[in-house]
């Protein structure tokens, strides 16, 4: 079973051993440079991705099999035309869920926040 990433970052350890133990993921594949540069930069003045999402779709065809994770996070209409697009190829889409951590601080005049993020399940859309 293979976890294809349409992700801007790096997994986590947590994230890698949540998709093994639970989804029985044994290979992760990222995308290609090229496809990676254009999923985490889809330009805001596009009207319409209906040729954007092009390369992904060839992507996916080519690349994934049935019963095949896709790990999509991303530009909401990215994302959206891609969920849609997983299904129909008989792909499972999911997306990472986490549990905000929040630090407050006080330094003189300035209330600092820090929020941090830590993985707690993969969930199908």
């Amino acid at each position: 079973m293979k976890l294809h990433l349409f992700f801007s970052h790096r997994l986590t350890q947590a994230q890698t051993q949540d998709a093994k133990e639970h989804l029985g993921v044994e290979e992760f594949v990222y995308l290609p440079p090229k496809l990676q540069q254009l999923f985490s930069n889809v330009p805001p003045h596009l009207e319409s991705l209906d040729e954007y999402v092009r390369p992904f779709v060839e992507y996916l065809f080519k690349e994934a099999k049935v019963g095949d994770y896709v790990l999509i996070q991303g530009d909401f209409g990215l994302i959206y035309r891609l969920v849609e697009i997983s299904k129909a190829l008989g792909l499972i889409p999911i997306y990472a869920t986490t549990r905000r951590i929040a630090l407050e601080r006080q330094e003189g005049e300035k209330n600092i926040k820090l929020s941090a993020f830590e993985h707690v399940r993969f969930r199908r859309y």
